[in-house]
């Protein structure tokens, strides 16, 4: 079975999630961080991972991740972070299982021609949620050993 990728278009979450987008009213950098903190919880629950993509201003196309951590990606000035999650899945779609969440349906429609799976933005908040409540069972469960 190949290596599965979440790859996530963040600002589309952002804007799409209503508490999201009321920290995003107050302060930007808080929205992704957030975010981050959710995605990275997801990862360490399921073992999938996790690539972020945010829009940048930057010159260049940047990348930040620590050892073990999600992935996140700044588009560069004049690109936007559909256009590297649609970079990233034609690139990798043939060699790995990868997962688009965003609410952009044209986005979705590019990532599924290039073979991958796209789930909405109530779909990444159901997928969330259940990595956190599988995490809880498995506590649970070992605790009563």
């Amino acid at each position: 079975m190949p290596e599965e990728f979440l790859i996530v278009d963040g600002h589309s979450v952002i804007f799409g999630w209503p508490e999201l987008k009321a920290l995003h009213a107050k302060k930007t950098s808080t929205a992704r961080e957030q975010l981050i903190r959710l995605l990275t919880e997801y990862q360490d629950n399921t073992g999938i991972n996790v690539v972020v993509v945010f829009d940048g201003r930057g010159q260049t196309v940047s990348e930040v991740s620590e050892p073990g951590g999600i992935q996140i990606f700044y588009s560069n000035l004049g690109r936007t972070a559909d256009d590297i999650v649609e970079r990233l899945v034609a690139k990798y779609a043939r060699t790995y299982s990868i997962t688009v969440a965003t609410a952009d349906l044209l986005e979705q429609q590019t990532a599924m021609s290039f073979g991958a799976h796209c789930i909405g933005l109530e779909g990444l908040r159901e997928a969330l949620a259940e990595a956190r409540k599988s995490l809880a069972e498995e506590i649970k469960r070992r605790r009563k050993r």
